[in-house]
């Protein structure tokens, strides 16, 4: 089944698919991790591919930047093409002081600023969260490598550029225990709740809002090898 974003055919996906935002960043994931690739989809160059990843069956589909973008992407990947896990991929920026450089986060749940959480919830206020066995496995296998990762609230926002300059633009959440920013983790995890699949963000900090502290992109290379590899083991093994 086509939609008019993704021209794959039924079967072409695997059930667990990674979401990085850039659709180079699917490309390089796919060559260099997957085994076989294949190329699933190209329509406005927004990337996906499969593969297997120790012998299991994976895919890596570009979501865009932004939550109305993963919002199209992962409605049609869980609707029209069976996705029943899905992980993002990325990168964020700090909140937190305690947080690192080449840290990973894991993001229990997200905050956000997005209409896109506020759909349909009447009076409420909903909370976004991802799927606790994701989470959980998540921790573990990254304890069992050695990353150093933190689990917390991420904020999934509309604007990259505020008005006001540095953290001005997030009044309090840093001490409300908000530890990154990023773009898309709001909107993947309510539509997974929506449609009862498994969802889950990780991250790499690359640059810290308060120490002004930013990645090389010797070591952002190096960072990205770390947490693909994390991801790709949980979604295989979900």
């Amino acid at each position: 089944m086509t939609t008019p974003h993704n021209h794959a055919k039924p079967g072409d996906y695997a059930e667990a698919v990674l979401l990085p935002g850039d659709p180079l960043r699917a490309k390089w994931i796919a060559e260099t991790f997957f085994e076989a690739p294949r190329l699933v989809n190209s329509v406005r160059n927004c990337l996906g591919y499969t593969g297997t990843w120790k012998g299991k069956p994976v895919s890596v589909q570009a979501s865009g930047m932004g939550q109305p973008s993963l919002g199209i992407y992962v409605h049609e990947l869980i609707n029209a093409f069976g996705a029943k896990t899905l992980i993002r991929v990325g990168t964020c920026g700090g909140l937190n002081a305690k947080v690192k450089v080449r840290d990973v986060i894991l993001a229990q749940g997200a905050t956000t600023d997005s209409a896109i959480v506020k759909d349909r919830f009447g009076p409420y206020n909903y909370a976004p969260i991802a799927d606790f066995g994701l989470l959980r496995s998540a921790a573990d296998k990254a304890d069992a490598k050695g990353l150093k990762f933190h689990a917390g609230n991420m904020l999934s926002s509309d604007i990259f550029y505020h008005r006001e300059p540095g953290l001005e633009g997030y009044n309090t959440l840093p001490q409300h225990g908000v530890i990154g920013v990023e773009m898309e983790a709001a909107a993947l995890y309510t539509l997974a709740a929506r449609f009862g699949v498994k969802a889950l963000t990780i991250c790499t900090m690359t640059d810290c809002l308060i120490t002004h502290e930013e990645i090389s992109a010797e070591d952002r290379q190096t960072s990205l090898v770390d947490m693909v590899e994390l991801a790709l083991d949980v979604a295989v093994e979900a």
